[in-house]
């Protein structure tokens, strides 16, 4: 039989239902009798809560969330308990840009992963940052290196990108690398109008005029 202490107990927080019950299924697949997820959240609010609750040794924590994004969630997360243990966080994020990686890092995040990771990974990473590990995607890792390294401005980074909400930005970033909006609907669980729409609004925001020049604006920032 399993001994339940020596699992690592995991909070999953994303405001996508049906992402969070596909994470879940992949840890308990991949991760049977080590990783043991002891709640799911889907709001920063939600998050505080039962983060609070449960005391996890990991939180699995999307970036962009209604009520505030992952950082938020960190900012108001309980700390060290009674026996000096405080969770640590793993953020796993559809977005793998530079501001979204280094900010959250900044914010209290032990590692980033994206979205394109598989079952058994996600529990190394688990693992790797339960043990108190920094754990990055490879192409993540050159971000965090940049900006210690000065190499990368934030500032003018975060200054146009402040004029898109969180979901168009989301939008944005797939358009930018190629995707169809088939199939950034489908990556992103909305439908195909709601993806033209955000697109548009994103053009309008930023001054551009096609997914050419959304493409290069996003490149010469870095963001793809």
């Amino acid at each position: 039989m399993t001994d339940p202490s020596s699992q690592t107990r995991v909070v999953i927080v994303d405001d996508h239902a049906m992402f969070r019950r596909g994470v879940r299924a992949e840890l308990e697949a991949a991760g049977a009798g080590v990783v043991e997820v002891v709640a799911e959240a889907a709001d920063v609010d939600e998050a505080v809560t039962l983060i609070a609750a449960h005391r996890p040794d990991v939180v699995l924590l999307d970036v962009h969330l209604p009520g505030g994004g992952g950082a938020e969630v960190m900012r108001r997360g309980p700390t060290s308990d009674a026996a000096g243990a405080a969770p640590r966080y793993l953020a796993l994020s559809v977005s793998d840009a530079a501001e979204d990686v280094i900010g959250t890092i900044r914010g209290g995040a032990r590692g980033y992963v994206t979205k394109t990771i598989t079952g058994p990974e996600l529990v190394s990473a688990i693992g790797r940052v339960a043990d108190g590990d920094a754990v990055f995607s490879p192409r993540l890792a050159g971000f965090v290196l940049d900006a210690f390294a000065g190499s990368i401005e934030m500032a003018a980074v975060d200054e146009d990108l402040d004029r898109l909400t969180e979901r168009e930005r989301e939008v944005m970033r797939l358009i930018a690398r190629g995707y169809a909006y088939k199939e950034v609907a489908k990556e992103l669980f909305i439908s195909i109008k709601t993806v033209e729409t955000h697109m548009s609004s994103v053009l309008r925001k930023l001054q551009l005029s096609s997914r050419h020049e959304l493409t290069r604006w996003a490149s010469d920032r870095r963001l793809l």
